[in-house]
């Protein structure tokens, strides 16, 4: 990968820290909590926060795309990829939403309206709902590497920048994931069939 790219990824790291915790430090000391009160969640580490609520929402926009695929991928070798990577990604998914649930953190989208890097956004839904056949095939396909490249990156990046331990141990986790998941689509990609009238185009980079 590019010296630019992962500097790139490694600023957005920072900017989504910046974004998510810049304006949430109290103006004044809070009140000691009462006896019987309730203890307050721990505090999570801004870039732990900030991977983790990148990567739900990454995760939540791919499994919409992947459930589209089951409906209208045509390559008969697509629909049973997508759904493999589908029952993968909502996995992770509900993984990730416990780990933010543990964090104490809100469940909110804070990237909602923005086109982050390998984000399927709106569009790219509105897209793929009215694409059909070949069409379909070739932005599921982008898509979807688009998403695992940049998943992996920003997460590769969480391992050795987060500091709480459950929440490297996921990213590495999905980094291993993630490598698997690539090896398969370039496994796809290198048995694109000639018995396929118009077959799906993979990414440039898997050599194919």
């Amino acid at each position: 990968m590019p010296a630019r790219r992962t500097a790139a990824l490694l600023l957005l790291l920072t900017v989504l820290t910046s974004c998510a915790w810049g304006e949430e430090r109290p103006a004044e000391p809070r009140p000691a909590p009462s006896p019987t009160a309730a203890a307050p969640a721990p505090s999570a580490d801004p870039t732990d926060a900030a991977w983790l609520q990148l990567m739900i929402p990454m995760d939540k926009q791919a499994v919409i795309l992947l459930d589209l695929a089951a409906e209208k991928a045509t390559d008969p070798r697509l629909r049973p990829w997508a759904a493999r990577l589908r029952t993968a990604q909502g996995t992770e998914l509900a993984a990730l939403r416990e780990l933010r649930d543990r964090m104490g953190l809100p469940d909110t989208d804070l990237h909602k309206g923005h086109d982050m890097p390998g984000m399927v956004t709106a569009g790219d839904l509105e897209d793929a709902r009215t694409a059909e056949g070949a069409a379909f095939d070739r932005l599921l396909v982008a898509q979807i590497h688009g998403h695992l490249r940049q998943s992996e990156q920003v997460s590769r990046s969480e391992t050795t920048a987060g500091s709480r331990a459950e929440a490297t141990a996921r990213a590495r986790a999905l980094v291993t994931a993630r490598g698997e998941q690539l090896a398969d689509l370039a496994a796809l990609c290198a048995g694109k069939a000639a018995d396929v009238p118009e077959p799906f185009a993979c990414p440039s980079d898997h050599p194919v």
